[in-house]
């Protein structure tokens, strides 16, 4: 991995990719260094209390009828968020929820303010949750998560990010081509079915079986 790329130059390229600039949140401790050198082309909307950070970003999402991007303070700010949360998955609002953790090296003493099941907190009403095992798949976990959230049928979906994980080494992820629909997506296989010809050694058609041998055939008697 390279050096020179956090995990947090690795986020904030794949949110601007997503179209996901403009941030709605109530922070804590753990999200701070999220927002250290917070990029010039990013806005901040502060909510005083999580549930209505989490019933601004809804509405905003609805207006522009693609995701948006919420942060929450670890186990607290989801809590408090979950009045909202809950409106938020029965409107099919794709939300793109991130919250606090504190650091990985803490976490087996459990410490105070952390969230000790924090992908299972915002369970049932998210469509896909997840706390990533190492600070260099958080940006892979963001992206499925965007991806998730904007697929049929729409919702919010949530990422826990450990504090010290944003400033760990990460690896450059290009976002990808994802189809929105739920059923097969016909331009996606088209395009699978033009490259097959590419990934197979060779279309060729395979040789016959081997003709049967001519002659007597020795039987052998049943006891």
């Amino acid at each position: 991995m390279s050096a020179a790329l956090t995990v947090r130059d690795a986020v904030y390229s794949l949110l601007r990719e997503f179209g996901l600039t403009t941030v709605f949140g109530n922070p804590g401790s753990t999200e701070l260094p999220m927002y250290r050198d917070f990029p010039s082309d990013f806005r901040y909307v502060l909510g005083l209390q999580e549930s209505v950070v989490v019933a601004m970003a809804d509405g905003f999402a609805q207006a522009r009828r693609d995701a948006a991007l919420v942060n929450l303070h670890s186990a607290v700010g989801v809590g408090h968020a979950m009045g909202s949360l809950f409106t938020a998955y029965r409107n099919q609002t794709p939300l793109l929820i991130t919250a606090g953790q504190q650091a990985r090296s803490l976490l087996p003493l459990e410490p105070f303010l952390y969230s000790e099941q924090a992908a299972q907190l915002p369970k049932p009403y998210v469509k896909w949750s997840c706390e990533p095992a190492l600070a260099a798949d958080v940006p892979a976990a963001i992206a499925r998560a965007y991806y998730i959230a904007m697929q049929s049928p729409r919702g919010p979906t949530f990422v826990s990010i450990p504090v010290d994980d944003w400033d760990r080494p990460a690896i450059a992820l290009a976002p990808r081509a994802v189809s929105r629909r739920s059923a097969g997506d016909p331009e996606l296989l088209a395009g699978a079915a033009a490259a097959l010809p590419c990934l197979l050694p060779s279309t060729a058609p395979p040789p016959p079986p081997p003709a049967a041998r001519s002659g007597p055939q020795r039987t052998t008697a049943s006891p």
